[in-house]
């Protein structure tokens, strides 16, 4: 056994150790299938002790040691791919498994040459195959790169692979460099941003895929040079190490989105709405245009939660909060400001007229019923509107007319609801008659 291998063990699983700690606090979907990929990278250093194993356990050892490399980066690709929630993703996933597994298994074994030829066809038409059943229902560009990346490897095997003494290590060495090089375009479509962690990452994913290449050129041309080991790994760890930063960048723009939006609706919250409507006063008074501020109260919302729960509840307001950002344009906001409470900021040019317009529009998004888990929930909406410069002109002062005007209506509106029963033939000479303050009983 090759014990030279645990230096290059203890330093891989530290790394992988190092990354389970970060993943298992980080929110992100990714960082499991990242951690599978990195116990597979850490197995491929396992195999290489056992390489110098006679018999049918060096084979093994051999197989394992190319397999799981191959199957680490194929993880790390699909776990960049955009669309994974598409079953055909994860179906090309299963082909790219199948079909590079097949192959390597016959390459290891010294298959007969036409067992070697279907199987490098198997590694460009599987992939075709997957593509060709799910095209009419999704297609996106990095689909079409993998079945490049997948043909083209598959037309490298078929000219290298019988090549006498190295058409074996040839075709290992493309498998792998179309493999990692899959990983880097895919890391690049996702991770497009100037970060440390994005740039360190995709660098790392190409240059493990050019010591593929570079590897057998400098065998070839120059013999006489001989390269450590570790400098050949040295890109392992810094696809580590990126990743490593990825999970922590996303980590922070996590806890960032926490801190400047609410939790339950995903709406922004009260912060980010003030500076929000501070942006659009100082735009507003720079262009000399109008603004508009809607302040919006759920009606028996209360109600709600005091005979349905505060899940319902909850419900409720994730429904109201969806409806309402689907109704007003892109370039508004609307918060959550408050329990039952929402606040939209109407960009200028606007005008009062376009304010009372989206107010009714979204009163009347709950003038129905709401039917949330098979129950019906009857709630309404009170909206009251705050134009800049005509109610206020500093962001206090139209906060405080849009609420004024939002009470002022919801009270008019609960006052038109009160209900008056006539008084009834009754022997006593009593009747009743319900108002919003209760039930009042009357002697005559």
């Amino acid at each position: 056994m090759d014990w030279s291998k645990l230096p290059d063990i203890l330093a891989v699983g530290l790394l992988a150790t190092a990354f389970a700690s970060a993943a298992r606090r980080s929110f992100t979907h990714v960082s499991g299938i990242w951690l599978t990929g990195w116990l597979l990278i850490v197995a491929h250093f396992v195999s290489d002790i056992f390489l110098p194993a006679p018999g049918l356990w060096g084979l093994i050892a051999n197989l394992m040691g190319i397999a799981t490399l191959t199957w680490a980066g194929l993880l790390f690709m699909w776990a960049a791919v955009p669309y994974r929630g598409e079953s055909s993703s994860r179906w090309m996933l299963l082909v790219l498994v199948a079909s590079n597994t097949i192959y390597l298994c016959a390459l290891v074994d010294a298959a007969p040459p036409w067992v070697l030829n279907v199987a490098a066809i198997l590694i460009g038409a599987g992939p075709a195959a997957v593509m060709l059943t799910s095209i009419r229902r999704f297609h996106h560009p990095l689909r079409w790169a993998i079945i490049l990346l997948c043909a083209c490897l598959s037309a490298f095997l078929l000219m290298v692979q019988q090549r006498p003494n190295i058409g074996p290590d040839l075709a290992m060495e493309g498998i792998l460099f179309t493999v990692y090089f899959g990983c880097c375009l895919h890391f690049w479509y996702m991770y497009r941003r100037p970060t440390a962690g994005a740039f360190i990452t995709i660098s790392a994913f190409l240059l493990w895929s050019l010591v593929f290449v570079i590897g057998p050129l400098m065998d070839a041309f120059f013999p006489q040079v001989h390269v450590e080991s570790e400098v050949w790994n040295l890109p392992k760890y810094l696809v580590g190490v990126g990743m490593i930063l990825l999970l922590l960048e996303e980590q922070i723009e996590h806890n960032k989105h926490l801190a400047l939006h609410d939790v339950l609706t995903g709406l922004p919250n009260r912060r980010l709405f003030q500076d929000r409507l501070a942006n659009t006063l100082e735009r507003a008074r720079r262009t000399g245009t109008q603004a508009a501020l809607l302040v919006l109260d759920l009606d028996r919302f209360k109600q709600v939660n005091d005979t349905m729960g505060h899940h319902m509840g909850d419900l409720v307001l994730q429904r109201v909060a969806t409806a309402f950002s689907a109704r007003i344009r892109k370039s508004d906001t609307v918060a959550r400001t408050g329990g039952d409470e929402f606040s939209v900021i109407l960009e200028g040019p606007t005008n009062s007229d376009e304010a009372h317009y989206v107010g009714r529009s979204l009163q009347d998004l709950l003038e129905d019923p709401l039917t949330v888990e098979g129950r019906t929930v009857k709630i309404g909406v009170s909206f009251g509107i705050a134009i800049f410069p005509d109610d206020a002109t500093d962001l206090d002062s139209l906060c405080n007319r849009a609420d004024l005007r939002m009470y002022e209506n919801k009270r008019t509106g609960l006052e038109s609801e009160d209900s008056y029963d006539p008084p009834p033939e009754h022997p006593t000479g009593t009747f009743k008659t319900t108002g919003n303050q209760g039930t009042i009983e009357m002697h005559l």
